[in-house]
């Protein structure tokens, strides 16, 4: 877990975290394609520094879940006494919620939220449940993508030069141009190299 200083957004659905939270969006193979961490830096020093996330019952109920539920509520082994040990940094109520894509490809985000004075109530927990999965449809992979752009795309991911890329094609440099043009605006990326990346990421090529 990363910490990522970040201002805090802006929307109120998070102010009753007054502990931090957490959010990973669009998890895939190993990272998050976007997190938010709002944790204290101490704690996730500790966590880290501990490799607390394999042993973490929050993040094993998220990995196996979908919905939301209370830290109090998790009835999963914490050998590493993760929890317990949240509670001297001020982290002693939590909440966690998941959602996931439901296909083969699919891709998780989620989010944990925690204070130190009380639980959550169910309205608070419906709002970041709300709130992460607005985020995950936000981040959701483009569906317009063509074929030729998403070829044009993995040969530049695997380092292929503009000119070598056209004439493994069979097609001109200007053709491979607009391709990759079309692409990055579809992807909001500045370069085709960051294009490829996020589509990469995507589990489109």
């Amino acid at each position: 877990m990363n910490h990522v200083n970040r201002e805090n957004p802006s929307d109120s659905v998070l102010a009753p975290a007054s502990a931090g939270y957490y959010i990973a969006l669009r998890v895939g193979f190993a990272f998050p394609l976007e997190e938010l961490n709002a944790l204290p830096r101490a704690w996730v020093e500790h966590y880290t520094q501990n490799r607390f996330m394999l042993h973490d019952p929050v993040i094993r109920w998220i990995y196996s879940n979908t919905g939301a539920t209370r830290w109090s509520a998790l009835d999963l082994p914490d050998p590493m006494r993760v929890l317990e040990q949240a509670q001297v940094f001020g982290l002693r109520y939590g909440a966690a919620v998941a959602c996931y894509d439901g296909n083969r490809e699919g891709q998780r985000s989620f989010g944990t939220f925690v204070r130190g004075d009380r639980e959550f109530t169910d309205a608070e927990i419906e709002q970041f449940q709300s709130y992460v999965h607005g985020l995950h449809r936000a981040k959701a992979p483009p569906t317009n993508l063509t074929p030729a752009e998403i070829e044009a795309l993995s040969m530049v991911k695997r380092g292929m030069r503009l000119k070598q890329v056209a004439h493994d094609l069979g097609v001109t440099e200007g053709a491979i141009k607009q391709r990759l043009k079309n692409a990055k605006s579809k992807l909001n990326a500045q370069t085709s190299a960051q294009a490829a990346a996020m589509a990469s990421e995507f589990g489109l090529i």
